[in-house]
């Protein structure tokens, strides 16, 4: 697995690098937050982040909120104090585990181990939901396609759809991209209102 660890600070970076070697982790890049370091993290694609931003401010929360929206991948943020919008933001962000005051070497494993669990979890629900809108997009196409056709044809409801995949069917294609091309034709020819 390989680790990044962002930190400006010598000292905490070495002591999240020791937690994390003495738990058998040993591909570990220590990354300064400088220059175009987001760049850099995203060419190393490192397979969890480590962020220390001590006592993190609003402009150095929101530097470090810009890794989390341009990586897809578990990341733990420790600071030294916090409060609730600080807290706030980094949830919205996508931060998976999000840790006051909590910089020991001996928590370094079991927050890395929350940070990917959370993450992992985060990203199934992100799945299902996608899989769930994507599936009731096509319903509402397969839907319209079948109006189209109980109108143009004087079709009931199963006959449209008996249609509709007898023609995926024919042409190999799934009825939903039937359903697109139909409502597309009707638009054009102006039926599909």
């Amino acid at each position: 697995m390989r680790i990044a660890i962002i930190d400006d600070s010598g000292l905490r970076a070495t002591i999240l690098e020791e937690g994390l070697r003495d738990a058998g982790f040993e591909e570990i890049d220590v990354v300064p937050p400088q220059g175009a370091f987001v760049a850099r993290l995203e060419r190393m694609a490192p397979d969890v982040v480590l962020m220390n931003l001590g006592n993190a401010n609003r402009d150095s929360l929101e530097e470090m909120l810009a890794v989390s929206r341009a990586l897809a991948r578990p990341i733990a943020m420790f600071v030294d104090q916090s409060d609730e919008s600080m807290i706030g933001a980094a949830i919205d962000a996508g931060i998976s585990a999000y840790v006051v005051d909590g910089l020991r070497k001996e928590r370094v494993k079991p927050v890395l181990e929350l940070a990917i669990r959370r993450f992992n979890a985060f990203s199934k629900l992100q799945a299902e939901l996608d899989a769930a809108r994507n599936e009731l997009a096509d319903r509402k196409t397969v839907d319209r396609a079948k109006a189209i056709l109980m109108n143009s044809r004087g079709l009931d409801e199963p006959g449209a759809y008996a249609l509709l995949r007898t023609t995926a069917m024919k042409q190999g294609r799934r009825i939903v991209d039937v359903g697109e091309a139909l409502i597309t034709a009707a638009d054009l020819l102006g039926e599909g209102r």
